[in-house]
């Protein structure tokens, strides 16, 4: 599947009329909170509540949408459809042919709170979840970006662990540290916090 992903800000301009709250997650984020790009990104991913799903669908109509049916089976998502709790991901495309641009993640809320996917007891107030990047785009704090990429990790995820350690404060650290204890017991990750 070829890949061309939009760039952060290219995103932002896409979304600047959404009036739900959205962020850019993944190694993106990452960078945005370290202050510098590090390293190469494969596609670019874009955080929504899953309440407000659609939302996406309507700020690009045109566009061609796919969701991600576990365990990884790309099918389409239709026009106004309600995606289930066990799709996280969709993949978009201007059109058919063309090469995929954004992907979505959706997150479960309750009210004021964001709830993390893989443990539900791991909250935080939708206000703190981001940031906003000099250049205006919103971004995932890298504390609850790193706790997702805690899960299963891979060489990047190592990579925006070292470079975003330095730029996290003691209240990201003990936050991250709480909630990577909370969900796996023990995580390499913890020593280093």
């Amino acid at each position: 599947m070829t890949w061309d992903p939009a760039g952060p800000a290219e995103v932002a301009t896409m979304f600047s009329q959404v009036t739900v709250p959205w962020w850019i997650a993944g190694g993106y984020a990452v960078e945005f909170a370290v202050g510098r790009a590090f390293r190469e990104h494969a596609d670019v991913d874009v955080l929504f509540l899953r309440r407000d799903q659609r939302a996406i669908q309507e700020a690009l109509p045109s566009w061609e949408w796919w969701a991600a049916d576990p365990p990884g089976t790309l099918r389409p998502w239709a026009p106004g459809e309600v995606l289930g709790d066990d799709i996280d991901d969709v993949w978009c495309r201007p059109t058919a042919t063309a090469p995929w641009r954004i992907q979505f993640m959706l997150d479960k809320a309750e009210g004021d709170e964001w709830i993390f996917r893989r443990n539900p007891a791991v909250r935080r107030e939708i206000a703190a979840l981001g940031g906003i990047s000099a250049e205006g785009v919103p971004y995932l704090a890298p504390e609850v970006q790193l706790l997702a990429k805690a899960h299963d990790t891979r060489p990047k995820d190592e990579q925006d662990f070292a470079a975003a350690l330095p730029v996290l404060d003691a209240a990201q650290r003990r936050w991250l540290a709480e909630a990577l204890e909370a969900t796996y017991g023990a995580h390499p990750w913890l020593g280093r916090l």
